[in-house]
C-alpha cells in the first residue's frame, strides 16, 4: 500500500506550530500591522456577486478567495514538485499498489464557520457532487465509486491516478447540510458560503470584498482582523494600487518589476517561484525547415535566452536554459544525472557545424541552403498584442541571422494563432505547457505521440506532430509506474530523446508568485522561506494568513 510521506502523521498542536505563529502578535502601535486591513487586489475587471468556489468564472474563483472559505484535504507545493502533500483537512490517505483507489480519513476536529462539525460525509458528498455534476470535474478525474466506511470515504477510479494523486487529495470540501438543499449547485450563486477556512465572508461589493476571521477555526484564531479584496481594471491600474499601498500583495504582470516596483520602498517584496510549466518554442517536425533534426538543433543553439528573459519576458519570467527544459529548482530531483547541471550556452560557430554535416551550405549572400537547395527562411508567429511573447520572438529572429536564416514574426489574431497551432499551420511559435507534480505534462504536451494528429486536423498538445514510438511508450507506461526508480529510468530516457531531437525549444518558467508589501503584515513565502505557493489565488493562503504576523 502507498502512504503520503505524512499521511500517517497525528495533525495536532505540534502540526501546527508554524500556524500558532500567526497569532503571537495581537498589538501595535500605529505604525505595526495588528490594527491594518490585508488588502488583496488582481487586475481580473468587473466581478459579479458569484461565490461558488465550483464556477470557474465567479468572483471567488477568479479572485482566489475561495481558497479562505474552503480548503483541501492536503496542501501541496508545486514549486517544490517532489516532497509529498501536507495533510490539512485529511487526517491521513492509503493509496492502493495501482492508484485507482485511494482511502482518506478526515480531521475529527473541523467545524463549518455556522458551527457544524464536518464528518466524513461531508467528504464523501464533496466527490459524489464533483462526479456527478457537468463542469464541476475540472481536473477531469475518473472517479468510479465514493463509499463511507467508518471514519474513512474511499475513492475508486476507472484508472490510475499515479499522475493525478495531487489534485485529489487538493480537493476543497463543502458541506452536505448546505450543498445539498440546492435546486441547482450549477446556478447556484452561494451567497451565505459556510466553509472550515480561516475566514468568513462579511460583505461584497463591486468595490470592495470583506472577510472577518473565524472565530472557530480548527487551526487557531486568524491574526490579521480584516481581509479585503479588490479586482482592478487592468495591469497598470493593479500597479498604481500596490504603488499607492491600497493594495499590499498581488500577483500581476510587472515590466522591469526591480526598478517599477521593487525599488519604490523597502517594504515592496516580489517572490516568483516557479513550477514544472514553461513556455516553449513549439517547432514543427513535420514541415521545413524543422523537419530536418540539424536545422532545430542549430536553432537550439543559436537562441540568447538571456536576452529572451531579460528583455523579451522584462526578467518576469523564470529563465529556464538547461538541456533537458526543466525549470530549475523545481526539475532538479528528476534530471537525469548525465544532464545534472549542464545548460545551453549560445554557440553560434558550433551550430554552424552542424548545419555542415548535416548537408547545409551558405550561398554567395551568406543566406542558408538547406541539403535540397532550398534558401532557408523562418516564420515565427504569436497573437498580436503579446507583447512578450512577440519581444521574444524577435529577439530568436535576430538570433538566427547569425547562421544566415531570414526569420519574419507574424501576428495573427488569437483565434486564428489558436487555429494554426491546432491544425499544424506554423513554423514556430512560443506557447504554454501544463504544470504538473512531475516532468510529465512538459514532455507529453510537446512529444507524446498519444496526442498526434495529421497535419489540418486539430491536435490538443504536440503542436510540432513530433512522432517518436519509443517516446510514446515511455511517457504512457510512466503515467501508470509507481515503482520510482523505475519510472525515473523513463525519465531518464525522456529527456535523453528530448535532448536530441529537440522537438521543441524551453525559454522560460511561468512563475506561480506575487508581490507584497511588508509595511503592516510580515511572514509572507520568500526566497528564504518558500514555506508555501505565495500567490494569493492559490489553496495555499489558507497557510498563508495563518503565518501573518503585524510588523512592528
Amino acid at each position: 500500500m502507498k502512504k503520503g510521506m505524512m499521511a500517517k502523521l497525528a495533525v495536532g498542536a505540534a502540526a501546527f506550530a508554524l500556524v500558532l505563529t500567526g497569532c503571537s502578535g495581537s498589538g501595535g502601535d500605529d505604525g505595526g500591522g495588528a490594527k491594518h486591513p490585508l488588502t488583496i487586489g488582481m487586475p481580473n475587471g468587473p466581478q459579479t456577486d458569484n461565490n461558488n468556489p465550483f464556477i470557474a468564472t465567479s468572483a471567488a474563483a477568479s479572485l482566489g478567495y475561495t481558497w479562505l472559505m474552503y480548503e483541501p484535504l492536503a496542501q501541496w507545493n508545486p514549486t517544490d514538485p517532489a516532497t509529498e502533500p501536507e495533510p490539512w483537512l485529511a487526517e491521513s490517505w492509503e493509496w492502493n499498489d495501482d492508484y485507482t483507489s485511494v482511502s482518506i480519513t478526515p480531521r475529527d476536529d473541523v467545524t463549518w464557520s455556522d458551527g457544524e462539525k464536518m464528518t466524513v460525509d461531508d467528504v464523501a458528498f464533496t466527490f459524489n457532487l464533483i462526479k456527478d455534476t457537468e463542469g464541476f470535474n475540472a481536473n477531469a478525474i475518473s472517479y468510479k465509486d465514493v463509499t463511507v466506511d467508518g471514519d474513512a470515504v474511499t475513492l475508486t477510479f476507472e484508472s490510475s491516478q499515479l499522475l493525478n494523486k495531487t489534485k485529489v487529495l487538493g480537493t476543497f470540501i463543502v458541506p452536505e447540510h448546505v450543498w445539498s438543499k440546492m435546486d441547482d449547485p450549477t446556478k447556484d450563486t452561494n451567497q451565505d458560503p459556510v466553509g472550515t477556512g480561516p475566514y468568513t465572508l462579511k460583505s461584497w461589493t463591486q468595490q470592495v470584498i470583506t472577510f472577518e476571521p473565524n472565530e472557530d477555526y480548527w487551526g487557531g484564531t486568524p491574526p490579521v482582523p480584516e481581509i479585503q479584496y479588490t479586482s482592478y481594471t487592468d495591469n497598470n491600474a493593479q500597479l498604481t494600487a500596490l504603488l499607492s499601498g491600497s493594495a499590499q500583495w498581488s500577483y500581476v504582470f510587472i515590466p522591469d518589476m526591480e526598478k517599477t516596483y521593487l525599488s519604490k520602498s523597502e517594504t515592496n517584496n516580489a517572490y516568483m517561484p516557479t513550477g514544472l510549466g514553461i513556455d516553449a518554442l513549439f517547432l514543427n517536425t513535420q514541415e521545413a525547415p524543422f523537419n530536418n533534426v540539424a536545422m532545430r538543433q542549430a536553432t537550439n543553439m543559436v537562441i540568447d535566452r538571456e536576452a529572451v528573459h531579460t528583455q523579451g519576458y522584462s526578467g518576469f519570467k523564470g529563465l529556464v536554459d538547461t538541456v533537458t527544459g526543466l525549470p530549475s529548482p523545481a526539475g532538479d530531483a528528476f534530471t537525469a544525472e548525465q544532464y545534472k547541471g549542464k545548460t545551453v550556452e549560445v554557440d553560434v560557430e558550433g551550430a554552424k557545424a552542424v548545419l555542415e554535416e548535416a548537408g547545409y551550405t551558405w550561398n554567395s549572400d551568406d543566406k542558408l541552403i538547406d541539403p535540397d537547395g532550398n534558401q532557408v527562411t523562418v516564420e515565427f508567429i504569436d497573437p498580436a498584442g503579446w507583447s512578450d511573447y512577440l519581444a521574444s520572438l524577435q529577439i530568436m529572429a535576430d538570433n538566427l541571422s547569425e547562421i544566415g536564416v531570414d526569420a519574419t514574426v507574424e501576428t495573427p489574431t488569437v483565434d486564428a494563432w489558436t487555429s494554426a497551432l491546432a491544425e499544424g499551420d506554423f513554423q514556430a511559435s512560443l506557447h504554454w505547457t501544463n504544470t504538473g507534480a512531475t516532468p510529465w505534462d512538459i514532455y507529453s504536451n510537446i512529444m507524446d505521440g498519444a496526442q498526434l494528429k495529421p497535419i489540418g486536423e486539430a491536435a490538443s498538445w504536440n503542436f510540432g506532430r513530433f512522432e517518436n514510438d519509443e517516446v510514446t511508450k515511455l511517457l504512457a507506461d510512466y503515467a501508470v509506474t509507481p515503482d520510482e526508480a523505475a519510472r525515473q529510468k523513463m525519465m531518464d530516457r525522456i529527456q535523453e530523446i528530448f535532448v536530441e531531437e529537440v522537438p521543441a525549444i524551453p525559454m522560460a518558467a511561468g512563475p506561480i508568485g506575487a508581490q507584497y508589501s511588508t509595511k503592516y503584515w510580515t511572514g509572507f513565502p520568500s526566497e528564504d522561506d518558500p514555506y508555501a505557493v505565495p500567490q494569493p489565488t492559490q489553496p495555499s493562503i489558507s497557510k498563508i494568513v495563518m503565518n501573518l504576523t503585524p510588523a512592528k
